[in-house]
């Protein structure tokens, strides 16, 4: 006879049935106070918690392994399993266990998952959390890309017929979760170079998740509209899909209708100056190279914002600054004004810093996951409100203001619209305000919420309940009179509820109503029927306190809901005030000026500097550099030694463009920026051994994006171009690249440093090319590095020299000096048998020395100007100072003078 399987308890049949609809999930199965975990669930959650694994009948022949969590205190663990990735299904009791016939029934009320968070625990407060899908059809050749932060609502997306586009959208957004279909790798694969270090895939049924008409049907009822057309999604079927799957994920894991999503809002690259994932990167803006957050990075720099909108639009504005001189220049006034208007800034950053995170706030407490505190802070920020509209008409103490300032006509028009369309809310704060009490509990079913006065029969229920203990002591007080024992005691436990204690001594004297309930060591517990009556009362009072309590407390919370438009209308308008001050704040801090933006192609900055490596040198320990692009200079050709500052130059240029373009100052002196559509940084690489990549194949794919998807408008900065290989290839795929970025299109602006000085050769005979160099000067033997960007090229690499600062032993930099002699002679064919022979002892078996190669270059387009006759015409007199002067001839005669006698 085959051995039969155990017979399950009616417990593991609930738990088996439920766990099989997500088998994909930590399945948190309520029992009494405790989630338990079983079988490889509570395995996995007990290595991830660090928490005792235990067993379920321990002695059976297989013991089942559990582990739990106490209900109360869910949270916190429940955040650290979605840190790392992993899903967890809450399975709640549906009914009450007091009135259940046999087993409670249970259910998955929501499925937490890191993409869908929305609790503060689990979130950055001014970070974004987005959960995305893409969708691409091969053989139609489009595709989309859509991301929803759900603890706001707010979602966007893009169509796209290039599949690599959509792919490097997602490694700019970052995704928590990134549902895609799940199709044979032979049709749909994640790209091999795909960084999804913090993206999770998730795999969904095509059928089902990214069905073309389920996915219209479920974005028509999400949005609440008749037809796609309103939210800009005619035509765009492939981006209908993952906006579908998006909707068909929710609605399986959150389980509530998903009516507190904001309007789908296309994102439109034509409006906006496009930085891709890897110029971001190099860039330092939101992380360090080394992958790390904030000191070291542009968003450091620049978060002076006191509020998490606020602090969220200042992230989405630097991924997306804007590409129109309009809207740039409405956002440059309004940091113009507070910058301007120190008393207006200081009183605005005051009351900011007292409002809290609106929409986050107004989504929980629409999805009915709000704490009480989530109501308190929500008032207290409501409350806020008006302040920071009294804030935008401010003066400091003292000073008079007139009609005009009063009423705001003095504020930069998109500064005024706000102050006329503001809306404080004060019927919101006002009944937050009167009906909730300022300590709260941690949850919504003990009671404790509601101020006396707010409702009449909750005041009655709060007197029997808050006067009982009173009542209490007076029924104690009574029977110690009746009885004559004046130590008679009250007390109270779980088991019996309040009694009175009588020593054995006076046990004699208690009158026939007092009833004994137990014996204990030091006398007799009794009760009477008076005693039983008022504990019913309260009772029963505190009972119906907690349920109306919470009855009410649910009647609020559906106001506050039918609010969240106002709310979120508010949490804007806050976000880009705080926005707004911020840069302005930045921009005092840091000395920094408004530039000038234009539709030309000129590019001039005076006085430049890279904010981030200020702020780590200091203001006095930066050399500030000037620069200048136009139709004679689209390409800058820059050279000199390593740690001249050549990647500080390229850097710099390309952060002051993009800090222009989001409406901000900029750390210079002045600018003037042409309008620039994209921004490509292809600074330094690095293996990536995981797909098989070395660093020069990184560096060949990061050159050929740059040289397929670079335009007219584009800036673009190179930084050691070729520098992975031999020479000899190196400098021909560098020269390359010059050729074709000065040809295309009349020519792209670019910034190239380089080390291979042939390179400078091509000022003159290619259209645009024009030579810069890092200015170096000798002393003693010593090199000395002077940080400044002068015309003309650098003599030579200075890589000895750098190498003798780095601490190379004299033996091996002596030597070093010594070849290169011989090298450079070989090579200009100087002296050619005596290096010949040299070369021959270096490397035997070379019978030829260093031939000279055949000429490349076309014939001279014009005579090359001396770097000094170019820094004349560049130098900018109105704003030129004697002192600053006298440095300029001081340090020209340094660098051009001959040498010194």
């Amino acid at each position: 006879m085959k051995n039969e399987q155990p017979r399950l308890t009616p417990m593991f049949e609930q738990y088996f049935a439920i766990k099989a609809e997500y088998p994909d999930a930590l399945l948190f199965y309520r029992m009494g106070d405790f989630y338990e975990l079983f079988y490889d669930d509570a395995e996995i959650a007990a290595r991830e918690l660090q928490i005792a694994l235990t067993s379920r009948n321990p002695n059976a022949e297989n013991p089942v392994p559990m582990c739990g969590v106490p209900h109360h205190a869910a949270e916190s663990y429940l955040n650290q399993l979605l840190e790392k990735g992993h899903k967890v299904a809450i399975c709640d009791q549906i009914e009450d266990p007091k009135t259940a016939k046999g087993l409670v029934k249970r259910a998955v009320t929501i499925v937490r998952t890191p993409g869908t968070a929305v609790e503060d625990i689990g979130l950055s407060p001014k970070g974004h959390n987005y959960l995305g899908a893409l969708f691409f059809d091969a053989e139609k050749g489009a595709g989309g890309f859509a991301w929803l932060e759900y603890s706001t609502g707010s979602w966007s997306g893009l169509y796209s017929k290039k599949e690599a586009e959509l792919w490097q959208w997602v490694q700019k957004m970052q995704p928590r979760e990134l549902l895609v279909p799940d199709l044979p790798a032979e049709v749909f694969r994640l790209p091999q170079s795909l960084d999804l270090s913090t993206s999770i895939p998730v795999r969904l049924p095509v059928r089902s998740a990214f069905d073309r008409a389920a996915a219209e049907r479920r974005i028509l009822q999400a949005q609440n509209i008749r037809e796609l057309g309103a939210i800009g999604l005619n035509g765009k079927d492939e981006l209908v899909r993952a906006c579908g799957a998006i909707l068909s994920y929710l609605e399986r894991t959150q389980k509530q209708d998903l009516t507190h999503l904001a309007p789908f809002v296309p994102l439109n690259l034509s409006r906006h100056l496009i930085v891709d994932e890897i110029s971001e990167r190099n860039l330092e803006i939101f992380r360090r190279l080394d992958g790390k957050k904030g000191s070291g990075t542009l968003l450091h720099i620049l978060d002076e914002t006191l509020t998490p909108m606020g602090g969220r639009l200042l992230e989405e504005r630097l991924r997306h600054p804007w590409r129109e001189v309009r809207t740039i220049a409405e956002s440059a006034n309004a940091v113009e004004f507070f910058h301007a208007h120190e008393a207006k800034r200081r009183a605005l950053r005051e009351v900011l810093d007292t409002v809290y995170d609106l929409e986050r706030l107004s989504t929980r407490i629409t999805l009915g996951r709000a704490a009480p505190k989530d109501f308190s802070a929500l008032g207290r920020s409501l409350a806020g409100l008006a302040k920071v509209h009294g804030a935008l008409t401010a003066v400091p103490a003292g000073t008079y203001a007139g009609a005009e300032e009063a009423e705001g006509r003095t504020l930069p028009p998109q500064l005024f619209r706000m102050y006329e369309e503001w809306d404080s809310l004060e019927d919101l704060a006002d009944l937050l305000d009167r009906a909730l009490l300022d300590a709260l509990p941690n949850t919504i079913t003990e009671g404790g919420l509601f101020r006396p006065g707010y409702n009449a029969e909750l005041d009655e229920l709060l007197d029997l309940v808050e006067h009982g203990e009173g009542r209490l002591q007076a029924l104690l007080a009574e029977e110690q009179e009746k009885t004559g024992i004046p130590r008679l005691k009250l007390g109270y436990n779980k088991v019996f509820g309040y009694y009175f204690e009588v020593s054995k001594t006076q046990v004699q004297r208690l009158p026939e109503h007092f009833i004994r309930r137990q014996t204990v060591a030091s006398g007799e517990r009794c009760v009477t029927p008076a005693l039983r009556e008022l504990e019913d009362k309260m009772l029963a009072a505190s009972d119906r306190r907690k349920q109306l309590e919470y009855r009410l407390f649910q009647e609020l919370r559906g106001i506050v809901a039918q609010a969240r438009s106002r709310i979120l209308f508010m949490a804007g308008l806050i976000a880009a005030l705080d926005f707004w001050q911020g840069l302005a704040e930045c921009a005092k801090k840091h000395g920094w000026r408004r530039p000038e933006l234009h539709d030309g192609a000129e590019i001039r900055i005076r006085e430049g500097r890279h904010p981030v490596v200020e702020a780590m040198c200091g203001a006095s320990g930066f050399i500030p550099n000037d620069l200048r692009m136009d139709d004679e200079r689209r390409m800058l050709l820059i050279t000199g030694p390593n740690m001249a500052g050549k990647s500080t130059v390229l850097r710099q240029t390309a952060i002051i463009c993009l800090l222009a373009q989001m409406g901000a100052f900029v750390p210079a002196a002045e600018a003037s920026i042409g309008l620039v559509d994209r921004i490509f940084s292809r600074v330094g690489a690095s293996d990536n051994l995981a797909q098989g990549q070395s660093t020069f194949m990184v560096e060949m794919m990061e050159t050929a994006r740059i040289l397929r998807q670079a335009g007219k408008k584009s800036l673009v900065i190179l930084d050691e171009i070729g520098r992975g290989t031999s020479t000899f290839d190196g400098l021909a795929l560098a020269w390359s690249v010059v050729e074709s970025l000065t040809r295309r299109e009349g020519g792209i602006r670019t910034l190239f440093a380089t080390h291979y000085h042939e390179l400078t050769a091509l000022e003159g005979r290619l259209p645009g090319v024009h030579n810069m160099n890092i200015a170096i000067r000798e002393w003693n033997g010593e090199i000395v590095f002077l940080r400044r960007l002068v015309p003309g090229p650098s003599d030579r690499s200075y890589g000895i020299e750098v190498a003798k600062l780095a601490g190379v032993p004299q033996d091996v930099v002596r030597r070093a000096g010594e070849i290169l002699k011989m090298l450079e002679q070989a090579r200009a064919g100087r002296d050619r048998t005596e290096a010949a022979t040299a070369l021959q002892q270096l490397l035997p078996g070379l019978a030829e020395p260093v031939r000279k190669q055949p000429a490349l270059m076309p014939e001279p387009r014009k005579e090359t100007e001396h770097p000094l006759a170019v820094t004349l015409r560049d130098l900018d007199t109105d704003h030129l100072t004697p002192i600053k002067a006298l440095q300029l001839i001081t340090e020209w005669k340094l660098l051009w003078g001959g040498e010194s006698s």
